[in-house]
């Protein structure tokens, strides 16, 4: 999620698309959330592990 939000924050930057900007940061956002829950030992999404 981190990276499919880089990879949209680039092409956004770079094609001055601003939808796309915005959706790489939401990406960004909801991945570092993610990772951080996760990472603190809680279930995300019902699963305790994600593969």
């Amino acid at each position: 999620m981190i990276a499919l939000g880089i990879v949209l924050l680039v092409i956004g930057f770079l094609a001055h698309v601003s939808i796309i900007w915005t959706l790489g940061i939401i990406a960004v956002v909801v991945g570092a959330v993610l990772a951080i829950v996760g990472g603190a030992g809680h279930e995300v999404g019902g699963r305790r592990h994600w593969y």
